[in-house]
């Protein structure tokens, strides 16, 4: 009953980790022959929160993660548009965290290893191919340690591998390369004094330029400063050539530095903070298609493998830690086979499906492009421009949409029981 998992990122941790706890029997591989804190910030949703806490994770996620208070958004010249309070501040009985990437995937690594008292995963594995066979599946791996290959076989093979997915790969070799859309990303950290609350994710701009700016560490109770998680981000036409896009590669501030020179507000002084920063990062937005179809007899699809999509309403890996979820969840009701993955697909991928697309119309953000088209993004009540009404509805869809509305998921039972 054997469930080989592709990917050691967070959602192949994240359901290695729930097939230790209901006793489900599994192999993990991957690529990388280490597993390092890579990345800057990302954003955990309650939802993904609550299966984290149900890992027993809390404890771990409140040592190292903030608690998000609120959502900001501001147009180009600081001006406050909508603001709304988050996780257990929205009435949710779970938090919302933001947390750095690369200490998130480190934390899930380290309970994985700490659980099963063995250094589980195998780490410099590269899966190159696999052949279904009548009662399972035969994965080809290569060993970058020792440089050979090797075989491995179990019941069902799942991809959680990532946007450049070698399982999906393979069952869609016409596909291509994922799609750019014209925007560009500088992500970066940099340490400094709180901004608002400190607890605070704040959005400022319009669809083609935006800066996305929230906290990733508790104050330092010496300095008064805090590791501060930042995104510019510049769209471009679709058409323009840029480069591949890569999580570690360097990014040189005269990109884009010069035009967020005007940018200073008296709650945040935006030119200052890129110009402090630890490091900087440079690649192109970019999502894939949604699929007609994840699960292909005894393999299946998980996360960025499945639906990789533009990060925007933080659900990137709040989408796929759900996954990893509902798929136990189905391997529990209907036994490790193609049954389990087909209930799990035909539960999982039509909702993420509509979230990819929302998050290329722009998400939850649209409502600062809506605010620059009526006014320019200058304004002195915002209510001369939107109703309350109208940004509550905005807020509220979204919501509904990727399924954390506070009644709704306060009233779900738990996916695995």
């Amino acid at each position: 009953m054997t469930i080989l998992i592709a990917g050691a990122g967070i959602c192949g941790l994240t359901l290695a980790l729930t097939c230790q706890q209901v006793g489900l029997p599994f192999r993990i591989f991957e690529q990388s022959t280490k597993i390092e804190p890579l990345g800057v910030g990302i954003n955990l949703q309650p939802h993904a929160v609550r299966e984290l806490i149900e890992l027993g994770l809390q404890d771990s996620l409140d040592a190292f993660g903030v608690r998000t208070t609120n959502v900001a958004y501001f147009s180009k010249l600081g001006g406050k548009i909508w603001n709304e309070p988050r996780g257990t501040d929205a009435g949710y009985n779970w938090p919302q965290y933001s947390v750095h990437r690369g200490k998130l995937q480190l934390m899930l690594y380290d309970a994985l290893i700490e659980r099963t008292h063995k250094d589980i995963v195998e780490a410099g594995c590269a899966l190159t191919g696999f052949l279904q066979l009548a009662d399972g599946v035969e994965v080809i791996l290569h060993s970058r340690n020792e440089n050979m290959d090797f075989k491995v076989s179990g019941e069902i093979l799942i991809g959680c591998d990532g946007i450049h997915s070698a399982v999906r790969k393979q069952l869609f070799p016409q596909e291509g390369p994922p799609i750019w859309g014209g925007a560009v990303l500088w992500r970066g950290t940099t340490t400094a004094k709180p901004f608002l609350d400190g607890a605070t994710m704040a959005m400022v701009g319009h669809e083609f330029q935006k800066f996305v700016t929230y906290p990733i560490s508790k104050i330092d109770r010496q300095t008064g400063e805090m590791l501060i998680n930042w995104i510019a981000e510049l769209k471009f036409d679709p058409d323009k050539i840029w480069n591949k896009e890569d999580w570690n590669r360097p990014g040189k501030l005269e990109d884009f530095l010069s035009e967020f020179e005007s940018w200073k507000f008296d709650w945040l002084d935006v030119p200052q903070l890129i110009r402090d920063h630890n490091g900087v990062y440079e690649f192109p937005m970019v999502d894939r298609n949604p699929l007609d179809q994840w699960t292909f007899g005894n393999v299946s699809l998980v996360g960025d493998a499945a639906h990789a999509m533009y990060p925007i309403g933080s659900n990137g890996a709040t989408q796929g830690i759900v996954d990893a979820r509902v798929l136990v969840r189905e391997l529990l009701d209907k036994g490790v086979n193609n049954r389990a993955l087909d209930a799990y697909e035909m539960e999982r991928r039509p909702f993420t499906s509509k979230i990819v697309l929302a998050n290329r119309g722009n998400g939850p953000d649209q409502i600062m492009q809506i605010v620059e088209e009526k006014c320019d993004g200058e304004f002195d009540d915002i209510h001369d421009v939107m109703s309350q009404q109208e940004l509550e509805e905005r807020a509220s869809k979204y919501k509904h949409l990727t399924g954390f509305d506070v009644e709704t998921l306060n009233a779900q039972a738990p996916i695995v029981h």
